[in-house]
This record gives structure tokens, sequence and C-alpha cells, in this order.
């Protein structure tokens, strides 16, 4: 009568979604100020004010058809080229309008960049830890989904691993840098070991090997030192799944895009696949307000300052507490390794004490929690004497 798959997808919510909903019944109850939700990554840091007067400037224009009407399907032309042009500047590449595709964010170009490669039989390898929707996007395509473990010490790539993961089933690799919900950046070193083991992969299987660039923490990065390659520039068949959620905090205007540059193999047939699997999942076009906004706001990113300033506020206060994880480079998480073996009774006893954390059990990575410091500080420093009060229940 119905899809068991898309009704069982239905009842049960991703993990993360979970929590955030019990966390508003639980704010309902006792005060948003008691209860201390680090669950969603919902960026908290105003959106630039060049973003908000675009907004204002477009919503004035008068040309309602233009501003709210139908773009093309791949996307409104002129911000295309905005965007082509603000990456050429960026990363000294050369990409056209007709290299990029609009699309209602990162989720929306995940889903479409697996359905347009997707053939039966495929695999699509990811790193440990990894964003749990990686598995619901790949397993509704059609496809095999497999976790390769990082280094447990830093989460990097572990090559030897990689090499037993990859078999001639593999179609691509969804890399996620920085990472969700590590913080990790994959530094310029691994991508060429990553690029130069993926082209004799290629040879070897006679046919390519996609990497999936999963890209919507890009400026999030702390250290000014540290650069996020651009991996277009190290791997030809790289397709980029870019989102303006969390450089603008705008994550409800749904809105990115897909690059699929000049140098991929057979190019034009994998952007044509990118357009037919968006009208294949009812992509009619992206939304188009935003899309103008975009335009005339590419290259801006939100205050970033908030964020470093709870990283490290969190961070030294936890490792002191006794709790340890990896220090992150970039994004708006900390990956911790929970006080117990079962990281979902770890966050139970968590809740005692009004801490809202996240189970790694579906990141691929047992033992750990995540936890999103886009909050706050304020929510922060009130939250650490309960961080300390659940520390000291298991002996810290």
């Amino acid at each position: 009568m119905i899809s068991e798959t898309m009704c069982g997808l239905g009842k049960e919510s991703s993990v993360i979604r979970a929590i955030f909903e019990y966390g508003r019944k639980r704010a309902a109850e006792i005060g948003a100020e008691n209860v201390f939700d680090f669950s969603l990554g919902n960026p908290n840091v105003p959106v630039p004010e060049d973003v908000k007067k675009a907004m204002k400037e477009l919503l004035d224009c008068g040309d309602d058809v233009w501003l709210h009407g139908y773009t093309s399907g791949n996307g409104d032309a002129e911000t295309r080229k905005a965007i082509a042009e603000d990456l050429n500047r960026r990363f000294g590449t050369v990409f056209r309008p007709e290299n990029l595709y609009m699309t209602c964010g990162a989720a929306a170009s995940l889903k479409i960049c697996i359905t347009a490669l997707c053939e039966p039989g495929d695999e699509f390898i990811t790193f440990t830890p990894f964003f749990p929707e990686y598995r619901v996007f790949v397993e509704t395509a059609g496809a095999k989904l497999v976790a390769v473990s990082t280094d447990p010490d830093t989460f990097q790539i572990d090559f030897d691993r990689l090499a037993e993961g990859v078999s001639e089933h593999t179609k691509a690799l969804i890399v996620n840098s920085p990472n969700n919900p590590s913080g990790v950046v994959f530094q310029e070193e691994a991508i060429r070991k990553l690029a130069a083991f993926l082209e004799e992969k290629e040879k070897e299987y006679g046919h390519p090997i996609w990497i999936i660039a999963d890209e919507p923490y890009r400026e999030l990065v702390y250290d000014n030192s540290l650069k996020v390659p651009y991996l277009t520039k190290y791997y030809r068949n790289t397709l980029v799944c870019y989102s303006y959620s969390k450089s603008l905090s705008m994550p409800g205007e749904r809105i990115g895009y897909i690059l699929v540059p000049d140098e991929a193999e057979k190019a034009g047939d994998v952007y044509a696949a990118v357009c037919g699997a968006g009208r294949a999942l009812g992509y009619v076009c992206a939304p188009s307000f935003i899309q103008h906004v975009i335009a005339r706001c590419t290259g801006q990113v939100s205050d970033l300052g908030v964020y470093r300033k709870n990283r490290d506020l969190l961070y030294q206060a936890l490792t002191d507490y006794g709790y340890s994880c990896v220090y992150p480079d970039g994004a708006f998480y900390l990956f911790v390794k929970a006080l117990e073996e079962d990281a979902s009774a770890f966050c139970e006893r968590a809740k005692k004490h009004e801490l809202l954390l996240v189970p790694s059990d579906d990141f691929g990575t047992p033992g750990y929690v995540r936890i999103a410091y886009c909050v706050t500080t304020d929510q922060i420093t009130r939250s650490l004497p309960a961080f300390r009060a659940l520390a000291k229940e298991y002996g810290k």
C-alpha cells in the first residue's frame, strides 16, 4: 500500500532531530534558560549586514515576477555567474556559470549528485565519523554506503583502511572537511595522497571514481594560517556540494549549489545527469529570491569570532574536567569521548543535568557524543557546572 522504506524514515527521525524536539518540549516545561541544548547545528551568529541590505533592496525593486518567479531549472544565470567569479577569485580556478547547478542547500546537492551517479551495484565510501544522512541519501538511491574508519587518535584518513574499503564497485567517496561531527580538517598532504590513490584505482578498475566534496563548513576554520584544500584543484573527478547555510547563518533559506568542473570525465554528461536527477527528485528550481540575494553577496561570511570563542571556552573546560576529544580546527562541533562505553546511555544520564548531547552511533563511531557549540556563549558558561557534575559522577 505504501513504501515501507519511506514510512520507516518518517517514523524514525534522525537522532539529532529527535533530541532537538525533546529539547523544545523540555524548554516548554522548565524554561529554555534551564535546558542546555547542544543537539542541532543551527547557526546562531547574525546574518551579515550586506545580506540584510540586499534583501531589503531586492524587496523594494518592484519586479515581483523576476524576484519571486521561476528561474531556469539549473538556476539564475546572474547568480551562477557571480558564484563562478567568486570561486575563481578565491581559488584561482576558471569556472563558468555552466559549471554550476543551484540547489536547496547541501542536503539536496548531495542527494542529487548521488542519484546522478548511481547505477545498480554501486558503493559509496565515506570516512568515519560522518553525517548520518549520508546513509539515507545513498541507500534510497539504491546503493551501498561503505564506512571507512579514520585514525582513532586524529580522525585523519587511514589509507590502509581505505585500501581495504575500495573495490571495483566503488562509485564515489564523500569527503566532508571541515568535518561534521569532529571539526577535523583534511590537510593538503592527505588530499594529494588521496588523489594519487584514487587515480591509481581508476586505472586498475577502468572507470571513474568520484569525490563528492560536502562543503557547508568550508569557511568555518579558525586558524588564519589553515587552508582547506579546494578539491577540484587536486582531483579532476570531483563534484562540489556547497551550502550557504553555515557561512551566511541562514540554514532555513535552503540555498546551495553543485559544481561540475570542465576537467571531470564526460563533464557534459555528468552535468546533464545532475539536471536530470534534480528533475526526477522534484527540484523545479532553487528558491529564486535567495538566489538573487546570493548574486549580490558572494564572498560574504558571518562573523565567526563567537564560534572561535565558544570552541576555546568549551574545549578548555571539558578537558580540564577530564573529558577528551580531538581539537577541532573547523565547523562548530566538539566530538567528545563518552565517559562510558554506551554513548546513548551516557546521553540519557546527561539529560538528568539538562544537557542535550547527540550520541555517536549513527555517525559510525561508537563511544562519542557530538556537542554543537553554535549557541550563545552565555549558554556554554551556564552549562559548565552541569558538565562538571556529570564528569564527577564518573569519578573524574
